[in-house]
């Protein structure tokens, strides 16, 4: 049976242990939205999330990182 790949939409309806990364509070701080995240498989099973961060002006600061692990719906 073939398992389905998780989208940054489910992993935010699964997410348990930090129901504000994805607030509207805090994405609108690093200027992201669920469109930019990245989401991509590991060969363990769990997901690794990246998108830029953003400065008032636009410019990319930094890039926003987590794994998370759909056993337990958390990041690891």
């Amino acid at each position: 049976m073939k398992t389905q790949r998780l989208t940054i939409y489910d992993i935010k309806n699964r997410l348990q242990d930090a129901p504000y990364f994805f607030s509207r509070k805090t994405m609108k701080f690093f200027h992201q939205t669920l469109k930019d995240f990245s989401v991509k498989k590991q060969p363990n099973g769990t997901y690794h999330i990246s998108a830029p961060m953003r400065d008032y002006s636009g410019k990319i600061m930094g890039t926003t990182k987590r794994i998370f692990d759909p056993k337990s719906n958390k990041f690891i």
